[in-house]
């Protein structure tokens, strides 16, 4: 009988092991700002060899803070551009003028990432694999008062973007999060 307790309870941690595994996480704490007040989703940056993994980023973060009761949000209305793909200062420039354009709006906030990792991995398998980070930005300041990375592998038959959704949700879970006193 105790045999078959310690076999339980040594599969258990195995399982609650290889799922913590799966994803690592790393943020600078809770950022203290406001969801009611306005915000601004800026343009991600695209450091995958994968086309419009950014725009995929920015929709699933654009969705996952209005559920997380961002009701505010203002999207910057830019689409791609091709420039950026040959000229090294355009992710800064189109960066600066995101900033700017989110000033206009009367925002207060402004989220804006990168996607480091968006693919499926080679192999029998084929496990998703995302890699985010994400800062929350105080445009009154001109202050960046939230920095979070994370990567997350999924298992064979899950979908890029579910994988990408539970690790942005993640993140942002620990942005929101109401600061310690």
């Amino acid at each position: 009988m105790k045999n078959k307790w310690i076999g339980t309870l040594v599969m258990v941690l195995g399982i609650v092991l290889g799922l913590t595994a799966c994803a690592v996480l790393d943020t600078s704490g809770a950022s203290g700002a406001d969801p009611a007040a306005r915000w601004a989703l800026l343009p991600f940056a695209n450091h995958t060899e994968t086309p419009l993994a950014a725009n995929r980023a920015e929709a699933i973060t654009a969705a996952l803070l209005a559920a997380k009761g961002v009701a505010d949000l203002a999207r910057y209305p830019a689409g791609l551009s091709q420039e950026s793909l040959f000229d090294a200062g355009a992710e800064r420039r189109q960066q600066d003028e995101a900033r700017a354009w989110a000033r206009s709006q009367g925002a207060r906030y402004a989220v804006t990432g990168s996607v480091d990792e968006w693919r499926y991995k080679v192999g029998v398998d084929g496990e998703p694999a995302v890699g985010i980070a994400l800062s929350i930005i105080d445009l009154s300041a001109d202050k960046v008062i939230w920095n979070g990375v994370g990567g997350k592998s999924g298992w064979s038959r899950e979908a890029l973007a579910a994988v990408a959704q539970k690790l942005i949700g993640s993140l942002l879970d620990q942005a929101l999060a109401s600061p310690r006193k």
